[in-house]
């Protein structure tokens, strides 16, 4: 007995009529037990690029990587739709296979599969981090799936405003197994607002017809951004480290405080980095790994002594990097021995070291919000007024000098 095959896919292409010179349609053609179906994909190509064996196009033009990366996305999701119908027990045709991948079945489409998809196309788009967290935000979710629900996925249209809720309450009773500090109120609302990102893309993609999340409502807490002050930057500048790694810690955290550089940006940092300025001095030329936001800053000339300090450093020479860059969790760790160590109070992060920049070293000493703005690599002047509070020194000069002025009016 000849077998058939039970699911294929392969993409083909049609040139309309006898036409010569022209475009060809692409198509997915779907086999499901013996019976096809085909799909136009609504793209078209020059029939001289396009490869009928491989079912793809040839050339290394990014158009053509573009376009054949959306091939396989398809190819993709039409596979997972497949195998969603198999893992439901439903009945499988080549119709059904079509109709979910167009949109026309979308009941049967689970959150699972809507998680899946979005870390397909977020990857590209997103810095490693940001994944990171989504990835992070997926496992609360199929956790709190099999805790509350009993089970390992769930269709989208169920997903209903009590679904949130519940959700919401198993992160804020959450006991962490591990050596992790239990969720603040924010954090949950961070991964709460990652899963309306991607609920948001379920109903762009018309997956829901309905938005669970139109009555939720996020509430975050303010939060008290913390800097070094003047005195406690130079104590930690001025403190003697016999310890290496904390040395090297302290340097590179020193060199955030007079840039502003987030942990991963100094982590990639490299010698072409640092380029002369339009002024004749040395910039520092790159880019946020977080926002793609291109970032120009002047060095000061102690975050250029620094950078001379580890330009023979072994770990920096093989790295091909600035400096001898530690993870940021080993980092933050070091960072607080050093508080410990200086008899600072306050909770050490690297990223203090980017809220001392933008006050204590930039604004306190006159450098307009705008400036500053654009050396953290901010998209708005609003994330820098969250960042950057004036402290009362600052304010209290201006004051001075203001009353001054209108002393010397009268």
């Amino acid at each position: 007995m000849k077998s058939t095959s039970t699911f294929g896919i392969q993409f083909i292409i049609r040139v309309p009529g006898k036409a010569r010179n022209t475009d060809a349609s692409i198509y997915a053609r779907v086999t499901v037990n013996g019976r096809r179906t085909e799909i136009s994909l609504k793209r078209k190509i020059d029939p001289k690029v396009w490869d009928d064996i491989k079912g793809r196009a040839k050339g290394k033009r990014d158009e053509i990587v573009k376009l054949n990366n959306h091939l396989e996305r398809v190819r993709s999701m039409i596979a997972d739709g497949y195998h969603n119908l198999v893992q439901q027990r439903k009945t499988i045709t080549v119709d059904a296979v079509k109709r979910l991948f167009m949109g026309e079945e979308n009941e049967t489409i689970t959150l699972k599969y809507l998680m899946n998809y979005h870390n397909e196309v977020a990857v590209h788009r997103l810095a490693p981090g940001t994944m990171k967290n989504y990835g992070t935000t997926q496992r609360y979710l199929s956790q709190f799936l099999q805790e509350k629900y009993y089970r390992n996925d769930i269709l989208l249209h169920e997903l209903n405003y009590k679904f949130l809720l519940d959700f919401e309450s198993f992160l804020i009773a959450h006991e962490p197994k591990d050596h992790q500090r239990a969720l603040s109120n924010n954090g949950i609302m961070k991964h709460i607002e990652r899963f309306r990102k991607m609920v948001n893309m379920a109903i762009t993609l018309e997956w829901l017809s309905k938005d669970p999340f139109a009555s939720f409502k996020k509430h975050f807490d303010k939060v008290e951004r913390h800097a070094l002050t003047p005195k406690e930057l130079d104590h930690i500048s001025k403190k003697e480290f016999k310890i290496e790694r904390l040395r090297n810690v302290r340097d590179m955290f020193l060199f955030s405080c007079y840039t502003g550089l987030s942990y991963i940006d100094l982590a990639e940092l490299k010698p072409d980095n640092v380029v002369t300025g339009i002024d004749g001095e040395a910039w520092l030329k790159t880019s946020r790994t977080k926002t793609n936001t291109s970032v120009n800053v002047p060095l000061l000339p102690t975050a250029y002594e620094l950078i001379e300090l580890y330009s023979d450093h072994p770990k920096s020479v093989e790295n091909g990097t600035i400096f001898p860059v530690v993870s940021n969790q080993r980092m933050n760790g070091y960072l607080k021995e050093i508080a410990d160590i200086c008899g600072i109070t306050k909770r050490l992060t690297f990223h203090i070291a980017r809220h001392t920049f933008a006050t204590t070293i930039t604004l306190s000493n006159g450098v307009p919000i705008e400036s500053v703005s654009k050396m953290l690599g901010h998209t708005t002047i609003r994330t820098t007024q969250i960042y950057a509070k004036v402290i009362e020194n600052k304010l209290s000069e201006d004051m001075g000098r203001l009353r001054q002025k209108l002393a010397e009016a009268i």
